[in-house]
């Protein structure tokens, strides 16, 4: 079931702005807003989490030179 409540628009500036009620909070401090006919939609930015950025990386495709690379033992103490 979709909740609604009337709101006021007001002016900041130049601006056009909505207090949103905290109902209708969104996570984060970023929204991405578009139209949608005469509907205004607000949806919150979801941050993207370490797999899915590197799912958008591509490989190297670079050789690096080989380098020794010899196991360190732990200091005695």
């Amino acid at each position: 079931m979709s909740q609604h409540r009337r709101v006021r628009l007001f002016r900041n500036g130049r601006n056009q702005a909505v207090r949103i009620p905290v109902e209708f909070e969104l996570p984060g401090d970023e929204a991405m807003m578009h139209r949608d006919a005469e509907r205004l939609v607000i949806e919150p930015v979801r941050k993207r989490g370490l797999l899915a950025l590197l799912k958008t990386m591509k490989p190297i495709e670079e050789n690096f030179a080989a380098i020794d690379d010899p196991i360190l033992t732990p200091p005695r103490g």
